[in-house]
This record gives structure tokens, C-alpha cells and sequence, in this order.
């Protein structure tokens, strides 16, 4: 097993990939060594050290696969990375180099996102998690997509904990897992507590979390001071599952945080943001990095801190054979199926964007040919590693889209979509991050939308059309979605009171596959579907 490598000033040979993604305008600056709090490396120190792993939003991506990196100043680069069996790699090679003095944690977001773990309720992840050696997680907004029992059932399956201060039983009022983990070190005494997603019942269909109930922060500072103070903590760890933005605005309302971990909006923080004295972290997504944090404590004080986002490229982490292993044996029921041939597309498709992506243009068109209304919509998934040209297989299908939901048409006026936008705006540009809401910015086909990022919530809309033709409020206009379990008859796609809806029994895996099979090239680019008249088209942060 290879010793840990510094991946930040590594170049790499890098797959080619034509003009499959256009150069980052707003990327973070990429920092030639790791972000120390100290001018001295830690291991210089005499003090009690500790070295935290941190990955985040796995999303059941087992198998190592295309990954896009960016950095400003620097050309984007699409190379094999990521795999559990590469994560185990890295988390090996760190360990040998501090034995006894590593802590994995993992921020959510883990058993659900590929077909394997679909098929499989999340059963086909457990092996595998079980093996990387992890210490505990909290569970994300999409541990949940398998109903709360399935949940419960996974977190009895797992050799390492679960833990949430926020998450309870709705009938009995008692959290589904402790608040917090205390660990020891030697002499030195790590408390993390845990906070997931308290908006999980909009987010999600409101029939996945049936049963559970959610709260806010108001429970954390009593529970940080428990940690300090009770449980004797020398270092306390704040992990959440709430998005990069919402988790820097929380940290400048907490006091007695050291570090607080963000996941779920797959950011990659090269380098910690500093809130409130904290550093704010997120180690990006599917197994493609892992973030190294290294503490230092002298008499009881964090004398040095340093942190580290490790790209996890083939080039530079080998993958561990057992876990291979491990992985082929709990996939072998899978694979067929997962492996079958549905399309081609001569070029790439990607999709990490806020405003357009190429991958959600053809799975909007899809939907919409489908069904035949004029407009059709698409959720803003982060979801998805790029798909290179070549074949598209239906294992693709589940990362396109990781729950598969039968569309849903109905009619809705001019003014009925405009109103949609202007919310689902406001949900990605709230000017307060506490209002920013879900995923990225809605998909749309034979509709285009103009909109200013900066404007006040409900005046962001510029410009909508639809088939070319100007948005008119009054008229009415035919639209396909897809259902959201538990949603009321007549929403459609967060819309309400629309009218005339009809569930078909054909699903958004369905429209694609048949989409696939007419159309024999699958390749789309972007088009100006929507366009942010105050950002750059290609914009990866909502931070």
C-alpha cells in the first residue's frame, strides 16, 4: 500500500475528452500546500495529535469512474478517480502513517445514488462500508429513500454507528440515534456531534420520511457545552448534512466548534473557510477525494490544525484488491442487469452545474417526447459522474436518476410557471443561505428562462419562453414531471393546483430508455436553456 501522497500540485495525464466541459470561471484558488493553521507541520509539535478522515455524499458509487477537476488558472481535467476500493486505499496508507491516531467519519448521502444500491434497498453498500474502515456517519437527506425502516434495519446492518441530534421517532419523540460520538486518542478526547438535513420531509417525497421528525439547530449549543463540559471533550467536531452555504451561516451562530464538517452540496473546499474562528469544510463527493484533517493539542489547546483535499485519481491511489473483491461479490446479482446497453452518445454528457448542464437537456427532451406536452421538467440533481462517449448503460440510468418515479402531466398557466421559477430561484440564490432549499436549478424542455441571480426573491425572472414564443400568464400550457411520492394530486412538480393531472405508468427511467433507443446519438450541448444574466454559464457553487 503506497504511503499518503499530496494530490494538490500533482499533474496527471488526463482522459480525453474533446470539448466536453467548458473552462470554470469561479472556481477556488488551489493552494500549493495544505491550508495549516500554524506555520509548522504538526508532527513537529510534542503535543497529542489526531488525524480526521472525511468523506461525504459516497452515493453508492462502488466502482471507480470518469471524474471532472478544476482549478482556476488551469485547463479542466476529466480522469479515472474515486471507488470505495480507492477510498479504502487511501484511508490504509494514512492509517500505517499514524496508527492509533486516525478518526473516519462520514458526512451522508452513502447508501443511496446507484443502481446497486436501488436494487438492493442499499443492502449491496453494506459489505463494502463495513470494510473501509469507517468509525461513524451521519445520515444524509437521501438515507431515507428506502422508507425509515429500511433505514433502521441498514443502521443495525453497519459494524460502526449512526448518530444525528436532530432525527427522532414523530410518534415517541425519541432521537433514532444518539446525538453524538465522544472517542479517545490517548490522552486526548474527540467529541463529534452530528446535525442532518432538517428540511428532508420537503426535500424529499413526503412519503420517504413518513414517521420521522425533524428538528432545527436550537438543541446544538446545549449539546456542544454537554460535549465540552460532561463529556470531557478536548476537541469538538461539528459534521453536518445541511449544504456548504447553510453550514457556514450555522457556524457563525455556534460557539465552542473547532471544525466544522459540511457535506451535502458536493463542494470541494481546497481550502477551509474561516467562520466565527472556525474552518468550514466539505470534501466534495462519490469517492472522488477525501478530506485529511490534522489536529494538534498541547495542555489541552488546539496549538495547530491543517487540512487537506486528497483527489483520488487512479494515477496516483492504486485500489484495494480485498475491497474489490469485496464489491464484485455483493454486485454479482446486479450486474447484468446493470450492465446493459440502452443508448450511445458520440459526445460527452456532464452535469456539474447549477444553471445547465448537457446530461439534464437530453433527460428533460426525454421526458418531454414521452408524454407530448409542450414543456417538460427535470429536477436539479447533483447526482452523476460525466459519461464519456460510447455506450450508455443501465447502470447510467440510476445515476441520472437515483430514484426512478413514473411522470406526471397536467396543465398550469403562464402565471403558474412564472411563479415556480421565481421559487425555485429563490431557492438556489436566496441571499440568506437558511432559505436555500434542495438541489440546483430545474431542468427544462422548449422553455427557456432569463434571470438575474441578484435581484430580490420573486423579481429574479427576466425573460420565460416557451416554444420561442413569449410566456403568456394568462394562456395555459401543457407540462410533464415526475411524481413525488406523497405529494397532493394536483402538484405538479412543486407546482400547485394544477390541473387535469394524470400519473402514467411509464417512469422517467422509462422515457429515457425509449428516448435512447429513437434517437441513436444521445449527445447534447449547451444551449442557453437558462441563462443567469449576472453569473457565468458555467457556474459550480452555489456557495
Amino acid at each position: 500500500m503506497r504511503k499518503h501522497l499530496n494530490l494538490l500540485t500533482i499533474s496527471t495525464a488526463a482522459i480525453t475528452a474533446g470539448a466536453l466541459i467548458a473552462a470554470c470561471a469561479n472556481a477556488p484558488a488551489t493552494p500549493d500546500s495544505a491550508t495549516r493553521q500554524a506555520d509548522s507541520p504538526a508532527t513537529e509539535h510534542p503535543g497529542e495529535a489526531l488525524t480526521v478522515l472525511f468523506v461525504a455524499d459516497l452515493h453508492a458509487q462502488l466502482y471507480e469512474h470518469p471524474e471532472l477537476f478544476w482549478h482556476e488558472g488551469e485547463d479542466d481535467r476529466l480522469e479515472m478517480a474515486g471507488g470505495f476500493a480507492r477510498v479504502a486505499a487511501a484511508i490504509d496508507a494514512i492509517k500505517a502513517e499514524r496508527p492509533g491516531r486516525v478518526l473516519v467519519l462520514d458526512g451522508g448521502d452513502t447508501l443511496q445514488g446507484a443502481g446497486e444500491a436501488a436494487l438492493t434497498e442499499g443492502a449491496a453498500i453494506v459489505p463494502a462500508l463495513n470494510a473501509l474502515g469507517i468509525d461513524a456517519a451521519i445520515p444524509g437527506n437521501w438515507e431515507v429513500a428506502y422508507g425509515p425502516e429500511v433505514l433502521k434495519q441498514r443502521a443495525t446492518e453497519l459494524n460502526f454507528p449512526l448518530f444525528a441530534a436532530n432525527l427522532r421517532d414523530e410518534a415517541t419523540g425519541e432521537r433514532l440515534f444518539p446525538p453524538y460520538i465522544v472517542r479517545e486518542f490517548g490522552e486526548l478526547k474527540v467529541g463529534v456531534l452530528g446535525y442532518t438535513d432538517p428540511d428532508v420531509p420537503e426535500r424529499q417525497p413526503p412519503a420517504y420520511s413518513q414517521g420521522l421528525s425533524y428538528q432545527g439547530p436550537e438543541e446544538l449549543p446545549a449539546l456542544i457545552d454537554d460535549l465540552r463540559t460532561e463529556q470531557g471533550a478536548d476537541v469538538v467536531l461539528l459534521l453536518s448534512h445541511i449544504g456548504l452555504a447553510k453550514a457556514v451561516q450555522l457556524t457563525d451562530e455556534l460557539e465552542g466548534v473547532d471544525v466544522h464538517l459540511s457535506s451535502d452540496t458536493h463542494e470541494r473546499t481546497y481550502a477551509p473557510i474561516v467562520q466565527n474562528g472556525t474552518w468550514v469544510v466539505e470534501p466534495g463527493a462519490f469517492g472522488s477525494f477525501i478530506g485529511r484533517l490534522d489536529l494538534t493539542l498541547e495542555d489541552g489547546n488546539l496549538i495547530d490544525k491543517r487540512w487537506e483535499l486528497i483527489e483520488l485519481t487512479a494515477n496516483d491511489f492504486p485500489e484495494d484488491p480485498e475491497m474489490l473483491a469485496i464489491i464484485d461479490e455483493a454486485t454479482a446479482a446486479t450486474r447484468d442487469e446493470l450492465s446493459k446497453v440502452v443508448g450511445h452518445t458520440s459526445g460527452g454528457l456532464a452535469r456539474h452545474n447549477v444553471i445547465e448542464t448537457t446530461l439534464d437537456n437530453l433527460l428533460s427532451d426525454a421526458l418531454r417526447e414521452a408524454t407530448g406536452t409542450e414543456i417538460a421538467l427535470s429536477n436539479g440533481f447533483r447526482f452523476g459522474n460525466p459519461v464519456l462517449p460510447g455506450p450508455i448503460v443501465e447502470g447510467d440510468l440510476w445515476k441520472f436518476y437515483p430514484v426512478v418515479t413514473e411522470l406526471k402531466t397536467g396543465e398550469v398557466t403562464g402565471a403558474q410557471i412564472r411563479a415556480f421559477w421565481e421559487r425555485e430561484l429563490e431557492n438556489v440564490f436566496a441571499h440568506n443561505p437558511a432559505d436555500r432549499f434542495g438541489g440546483w436549478i430545474p431542468r427544462p424542455s422548449n422553455m427557456s428562462v432569463r434571470f438575474k441571480a441578484d435581484a430580490p426573491a420573486g423579481a429574479r425572472v427576466v425573460e420565460i419562453r416557451v416554444g420561442g414564443e413569449l410566456l403568456d400568464e394568462t394562456r395555459v400550457y401543457t407540462l410533464t414531471a415526475c411524481e413525488r411520492e406523497g405529494d397532493h394530486p394536483d402538484t405538479l412538480c412543486r407546482i400547485p393546483n394544477a390541473r387535469n393531472t394524470r400519473t402514467h405508468t411509464l417512469d422517467a427511467h422509462d422515457a429515457v430508455r425509449r428516448y435512447l433507443q429513437k434517437h441513436p446519438d444521445a449527445t447534447r450541448h449547451l444551449e442557453g436553456r437558462v441563462v443567469a444574466e449576472d453569473r457565468p454559464q458555467i457556474l459550480r457553487s452555489q456557495h
